[in-house]
Parts: C-alpha cells; structure tokens; sequence
C-alpha cells in the first residue's frame, strides 16, 4: 500500500513568535509536514532561547515548541528587514504572530491588514486578550492569564490553590491556534481565501475551564479545591504505599467499593457497613474511608498495590514524575520516543500525538540555531551575496 505525504506538504508558514503560544501552535504545523520559517531577532531571537540551559545546554521550552523550523534573524525595526519579511510573506500561505498587543498593527503586520493585500493568506494574531476591551494592552503571561481565567482558583488544596504544572493558557492558545489554521486552509481550498485568525490565550483557557464554568453560570457554587481527590466521590484519592510511592485509586459505584473492601482492604464488613456502603455515606464519612483505603495501601509496595487494585478491577494510576513519564512502559512500547537534531547533537522527543494512519510519520526536523537559515532563505529571495554581507554589516540579519 502506498503512504500518503504529509498533509501540510507543500504549505509555507512565516511566524514572528516568541514564547510558546505561537511557537507551539506553528510545531504542529511543521510536525504535518508544512514548511514553517521562523523570524527571530537578531540580538537573541525568541527570549525562549535564554530560558535555561536543560537540554544539553539549549533551553527546554525552546527545544520542546521550535523543531523542525527554518530560523531567519532580521532586524524588524530596519525598513530593509521588514521588507524581506513582507517579500516572505507574500510567497506564504500562512502568517502567525504574537508580538506584544499593537506591536504587529504598528509594523502593518496585524491579520486584517495581510489579509486585505493578500486575500488567499492565513494570518493569525494570538494575544493574551485580545485586540480590544479594558484588558487588550494588560501584560498576558501564562500564570497572569491562568489566574485571570479562574484556573488557578479550581486547582490546589483548600487551603492553597496553585497555578497549573504547565503552561497551560499558553498551550490552549496554541492548540486553538493550531484548529484554527487548519480550519482557515480547509475554507480556503473551497473559496479560493484566507482571512484572519484571532485567539486570546484568556479565551482559550476559559473555554477550558468546562463544567466549572458552567456549573456556577447556572446556580451552583464555587467548587472546591480537593488535591487529586474528588469533590463527590469516595474513594477518590492518592494513598501513600510502603516503598514512598502514591497510587491514586477511583471507586465509581458501590459494586467497586465491595471488591476493594473484599479484595484489597481485607475488609469484606465495610461492604455493607451502613457508614460506607453507598458514595453519599462514603463522602459523608470521607475521613474514615480515607483512613480505611491508606491503611491498606501502606503495606503494600505501589508496584503491589496497583497489581491488587487492577486484579479487583478497580481503576488506578501510579503518581508518576516527570522522570516516570520518560521511562513509560506504555510509551516505550507504542514506539513514541524518537530523536531530533539540534546544534548540540541528537535530542530525545516524543511523536506529536496525532496519528495519521497510512501516511508519513510525523515530520521531526532539527531545533534550529539563530538564524541558521537567514542567508540560504535570502538567496531563495534572489538577493545576492554582496547584498547579504551589506545587511550582515549593518546588523539588519544574523
């Protein structure tokens, strides 16, 4: 059977991103195979390159949002850098940025305006709030707009909520920004268009906010803040086991609850102990089940303890790190890891999670250096190299 290309083969994309909003959004496009050029500044680039130094001495979040692009450094401030980035521009299907609110319409480089003068480009603007309204010029970092958007207020413990582990408005808004790039290109294939794109990272995150959001628009109260356990479910939690581990367990009926009592606790009396023997007597004696479950479980190592639980059929998860999660069975098994290049060798990386059946793996392209691509994109340009070394003198590429 023959394999199908990649489905953004052939789609060019220019990006003047920073961060990880619109690096994370353009990844996906350059992971499904479109051709994504990168414009950086050339004193540094995207400041996510300076971010720390984990990744064999290149940042994390840079290595993790930016593989598989062509880096080109201009000098945007310099009528003759962004002269190039217009003559990239009007060559490309698709345009993102996301340059502090104003900074893009004062370079002519806003959706609206690309659009109008070329009508079949994509052109996407991803801001913390949006292009108007009270908070359009507010500064928009991911834990600023994870606290706005009430994410923060539904995570932690009672006594302390807490911001997500991962940027998580950022990567909403990419993700949005992803839809809606792919979205824009399915319309322009049947009307010949393109047209702007807008995504707020506060929109995004709080349309993620979900039930919450609209358990409390309808008439129910503020929910409460649990850890890991559930509001109203019990057992719901994570217990301690013997070797220092945690396994968090969920018991969704009672037919579950007399399996654990029967199976794993030793218990088989709190099956129909009036106190626990239905969710809402559980729930109203949450300390006690609590106590019940985390006295069985510490004698158990969590390898144990998740054995037992599974052999009852109850559902459970090891609380993993980060470093658990590297060294996933079930990753390592469905052959997700592979390697991509970068200035300091080969980098380990997960295969983006959307599987296209019958086509080309994913495309995995290098993280690249600054400006690694500048002078090669230029000549494609038809500039020469006199008028490379001239631009290079005056500091407008790098």
């Amino acid at each position: 059977m023959s394999t199908q290309p990649l489905p953004l083969e052939g789609i060019t994309v220019v990006a003047v991103e920073q961060a990880v909003s619109a690096p994370f959004a353009t990844r996906q496009l350059a992971d499904l195979g479109a051709r994504v050029v990168k414009v950086e500044r050339v004193d540094g680039g995207d400041f996510a390159r300076a971010y720390d130094t984990a990744a064999r001495g290149l940042a994390s979040h840079f290595v993790w949002c930016n593989r598989g692009k062509e880096s080109v450094a201009l000098d945007l401030k310099d009528p003759r850098g962004l002269d190039v980035l217009r003559r990239l521009i009007a060559d490309a299907d698709v345009f993102v940025q996301n340059l502090a609110q104003g900074a893009a319409a004062r370079l002519g480089l806003d959706a609206a305006t690309l659009c109008a003068a070329h009508p079949r480009l994509v052109a996407v603007d991803i801001s913390g709030y949006g292009a108007h309204g009270p908070y359009a010029h507010k500064r928009a970092y991911d834990m600023l707009v994870q606290c706005e958007a009430g994410l923060v207020s539904v995570t932690g413990t009672p006594e302390r909520p807490v911001k997500a582990g991962v940027p998580a408005a950022d990567i909403a808004a990419a993700m949005y920004a992803f839809s809606g790039v792919l979205a824009a290109l399915v319309r322009r294939g049947t009307t010949g268009r393109g047209g702007p794109v807008e995504i707020s990272m506060l929109e995004a995150l709080a349309e993620w906010l979900g039930h919450p959001l609209h358990h409390v628009m309808h008439g129910g109260t503020e929910p409460a803040r649990t850890g890991v356990a559930h509001a109203v479910i019990a057992p719901y939690d994570a217990y301690d086991t013997a070797d220092g581990g945690q396994v968090l367990l969920s018991v969704q009926n009672d037919r579950e609850w007399r399996r654990l009592a029967e199976l794993v606790l030793g218990r088989p009396e709190l099956a129909d102990d009036p106190d626990f023997a239905t969710n809402a007597a559980r729930v109203a004696h949450r300390t006690r089940t609590d106590e019940s479950v985390a006295g069985a479980l510490a004698g158990f190592t969590a390898a144990e303890a998740v054995a037992r639980l599974e052999a009852a059929g109850i559902a459970c998860a090891r609380i993993n790190t980060v470093a658990d999660v590297a060294a996933h069975p079930q990753l390592a098994a469905r052959d997700r890891w592979r390697e991509v290049e970068s200035p300091v060798g080969p980098l380990r990386a997960l295969l983006p999670p959307i599987t296209l059946g019958g086509s080309q793996e994913a495309y995995m392209g290098a993280v690249p250096a600054l400006g690694e691509h500048t002078c090669a994109t230029l000549r494609a340009l038809g500039m020469t190299d006199e008028q490379l070394a001239e631009l290079r003198r005056d500091g407008v590429i790098a």
